[in-house]
């Protein structure tokens, strides 16, 4: 499932792109507190939260480029809605679709638990190959309302 484009942009809603490079990934989320930390409700856990995901989010596009024979940038988009809800979308364009979640790996694993982390705490989530363009917009969203 594809999201649904917002009509009218808000001044928290914010794009980034960024080479393909495991540092800018920190950048990510910097970019995310940034945006968020302002409009979140006091006292409220949803900027960490929304700084993870994206760093989840961004690792992966950027895991999956770098795998591809010629890396590509990278783009965040993050927007804030009225109705309170954070939505986070990166696009890569690398081929392939993520693997959906399975649950956890085993404690020794070093990787596999990006997406594990984002099924457990988005509110909905999902991949879109319909982009301009190749690859895929991988994306989630956090209701504020709880």
């Amino acid at each position: 499932m594809c999201p649904t484009p917002t009509l009218l942009p808000s001044p928290t809603d914010f794009s980034f792109t960024f080479p393909p490079q495991p540092q800018w990934v920190r950048s990510a989320r910097h970019a995310v507190r940034t945006a968020l930390a302002p409009v979140a409700p006091a006292g409220s856990d949803l900027v960490e939260l929304a700084a993870l995901l994206t760093s989840e989010l961004v690792t992966n596009a950027m895991t999956a480029s770098l795998a591809s024979l010629t890396p590509t940038p990278v783009s965040l988009h993050g927007e804030w809605s009225p109705t309170g809800t954070i939505r986070i979308l990166v696009h890569d364009q690398a081929p392939g679709t993520p693997a959906s979640p399975a649950g956890f790996p085993p404690p020794d694993a070093e990787n596999g638990r990006g997406l594990p982390l984002i099924d457990l705490h988005a509110t909905t989530w999902g991949i879109c190959h319909h982009t301009p363009g190749r690859g895929k917009i991988t994306w989630c969203t956090l209701d504020t309302k709880g």
